[in-house]
């Protein structure tokens, strides 16, 4: 699948670079153009239907935060490349799909293209198409940890798990919730053997119950209830491999 794309980054010389090991080793890249500010990053997004942007993080007159921030609908994956590493955590908050550091690794490079590559053609494959897990309701229960004993409630019935520090919030089908003094982690393990996966750092859900899925910053999806969950760029390509 060939990709569109752009290149964001102020300084000419990293913009050749990443511009030649693109045209060597990641030949289903198809560059539109190029900016060395926000402003003109900007024009290019908003002028272009885009797969991904190469986005350098510091540029002058603000950085890419500012420039994602002022992109009101994001239907592109985003790659940062920096030469500072203390951006990760908002690189990873800002639904970045891969975060490169400088001077650029030839095989992170291609990793990072692969993975965009993935997620974009899962996401062209079930565009338009119903949403069907690959694997069954699995029948089962679990029980809940309660202060004077414990709950026994059928996987099924769980529609999503929210973490809220060392709690989690388990939302049913009936619109209750339940919290158990469990992390979210713990719940995960425990569910492991059904349909369930991460979407998010905070969010555990029914696959099951997914009806829609929702290409956009980071992307989303659309529970039996209504409810939409925000999909990390990191937790993308795994949630979209539980669907045919």
């Amino acid at each position: 699948m060939n990709l569109k794309a752009i290149i964001v980054e102020d300084e000419k010389a990293s913009r050749d670079i990443l511009k030649n090991y693109l045209e060597k080793y990641c030949p289903n890249v198809n560059l539109l153009g190029e900016a060395a500010n926000i402003e003109d990053g900007l024009e290019l997004i908003r002028t272009h239907e885009l797969d991904l942007v190469f986005l350098d993080v510091e540029m002058p007159f603000g950085n890419a935060f500012d420039l994602l921030e002022k992109v009101s609908n994001i239907t592109f994956e985003t790659i940062f490349v920096t030469a500072y590493n203390h951006y990760a955590l908002e690189a990873l908050n800002a639904h970045a799909s891969y975060y490169l550091m400088k001077p650029i690794s030839i095989d992170e490079l291609i990793k990072a293209v692969d993975y965009v590559t993935a997620i974009r053609e899962k996401e062209e494959r079930l565009q338009n198409q119903v949403l069907i897990s690959k694997s069954d309701t699995v029948a089962g229960k679990i029980t809940l940890p309660q202060q004077d004993g414990f709950e026994v409630i059928d996987t099924k019935d769980i529609l999503y798990c929210k973490a809220d520090d060392n709690y989690t919030e388990i939302h049913l089908k009936n619109n209750t919730k339940k919290v158990v003094s469990k992390t979210l982690k713990y719940i995960e393990e425990s569910l492991k053997e059904y349909t369930f996966t991460r979407v998010h750092k905070s969010y555990l859900v029914n696959t099951n119950e997914i009806v829609k899925y929702v290409k956009g910053k980071g992307g989303s999806v659309i529970l039996s209830n209504g409810k939409e969950i925000i999909v990390s760029a990191s937790k993308k390509a795994n949630l979209l491999s539980y669907f045919k």
